[in-house]
């Protein structure tokens, strides 16, 4: 076994909030230029550009998991993470179907790209992906543990689209093992009002719009392989794995 470097939380050109920058092979230089090995493609409520990024990615020998940031119906963002495709793909089509019937405003929001690993440009993605499903948050957790996948709510130190901001707590649900940090987290701060935080693990990311960000936070896991199988025994604390996340700045 041994330490992984991983920011599980990076957008791509299809995120409208992101930057056009965030190309396959600008996001894979910029992840390996901060020493980062694993790194999860995380668009809003979309899963559509991972497979194109996984070929990059294999390119720079850093391994690609398949990610989305869910919006459900009360504003909750969570990531959620998954070893296969297609268990991936079934989840995203779900998710896809679930979101609210508006068309995208990319003068507004910015453009939805789909690319391929070429970076060359698929299409437009024109229902709005900065959107709610109309999943509740409980209904959300359902779905992640029928396809097998792994979920920690989104920077629940936000104030704005955090469990804690939206709900007021986190609700008890057995999938549950870890929360997400923003990068500049204060944890001592957050853990002196939200003590009960202590029984989650911790896992700090970068959030990663634009280039400049990646790695810009991360957390370090002890584990016998990159995948996250392995990364939810390292959050449980299982069979000597373990993790540790990186310092406030």
């Amino acid at each position: 076994m041994r330490w992984f470097k991983a920011d599980l939380h990076i957008h791509s050109v299809l995120s409208p909030c992101g930057g056009l920058e965030m190309s396959p092979q600008a996001v894979m230089e910029q992840a390996q230029q901060n020493h980062i090995e694993i790194i999860a493609i995380t668009d809003h409520n979309s899963l559509a550009n991972c497979l194109e990024y996984e070929k990059i990615a294999k390119e720079f020998g850093i391994k690609l998991i398949y990610g989305v940031e869910v919006q459900t119906a009360e504003e909750v963002h969570a990531i959620v993470l998954f070893d296969k495709w297609l268990e991936a793909k079934e989840f995203g089509d779900n998710l896809y179907n679930s979101l609210l019937p508006i068309e995208n405003d990319p003068d507004f929001f910015g453009d939805q790209v789909v690319i391929n690993a070429a970076e060359e440009i698929v299409r437009f993605e024109e229902r709005a992906l900065i959107n709610s499903s109309m999943w509740t948050f409980e209904e959300m957790l359902d779905m992640v543990d029928a396809y097998n996948g792994f979920v920690f709510p989104a920077h629940i130190d936000a104030t704005a689209y955090s469990v804690i901001a939206q709900l007021g707590f986190i609700p008890e649900h057995k999938s549950i093992i870890a929360v997400g940090l923003t990068a500049k987290c204060d944890i001592d701060k957050l853990l002196a009002v939200y003590g009960y935080l202590e029984k989650y693990t911790f896992i700090r990311n970068s959030d990663a719009h634009y280039l400049a960000q990646i790695g810009s936070a991360y957390t370090e896991f002890y584990l016998e392989e990159a995948t996250v199988a392995e990364i939810i025994k390292a959050c449980k604390r299982e069979d000597g794995r373990m993790t540790k996340i990186s310092s406030f700045k």
